[in-house]
């Protein structure tokens, strides 16, 4: 059974590990800001399109590039970003983008809220684990609101 805890552990620190700098590039701390201008999205089948833009930055030292653009995206679509240097890679800034951005991080206290009574119930703990079931569902459902929002912002 602690095998499994730790498993759902390392599960609920997964979206935080894999868009901590995706955040930064949404919220201006990292990257190159510019505007990407969607050219072209290419259906792959089964719901999957492959998008690519032009992202012309603000520094005129650096060069208009073809980057990939997200697979969310539409042909025609310009928006403002930040270009992730390194892997090619724009994140739409502002106020969508650092939504868009919450909807992975918001996973993390929805996987997490059912962890303190699961806990409890495996140590055979009694006291408490109504209150500990309750609160996971209130923040089950914010983290899922927050979840919803995100996704909601990347798709406007």
């Amino acid at each position: 059974m602690y095998i499994l805890l730790v498993c759902w552990v390392v599960l609920g620190l997964t979206p935080v590990l894999f868009s901590t700098h995706d955040l930064m590039l949404a919220t201006g701390r990292a990257g190159a800001p510019g505007r990407l201008t969607v050219i072209s999205c290419q259906a792959l089948g089964e719901g999957r399109y492959d998008c690519k833009g032009r992202f012309v930055p603000d520094d005129d030292a650096l060069k208009t590039k073809i980057v990939q653009a997200s697979p969310d995206s539409r042909a025609g679509q310009s928006f403002r970003g930040r270009l992730d240097v390194g892997s090619g890679r724009v994140v739409r800034t502002g106020t969508a983008g650092v939504l868009a951005q919450f909807a992975v991080i918001g996973l993390t206290p929805l996987v997490y809220a059912g962890l303190p009574y699961t806990a409890m119930f495996a140590l055979g703990v009694r006291r408490g684990r109504r209150v500990a079931g309750r609160l996971g569902v209130v923040v089950a459902a914010a983290s899922l609101v927050l979840v919803v929002i995100g996704v909601a912002a990347a798709y406007a």
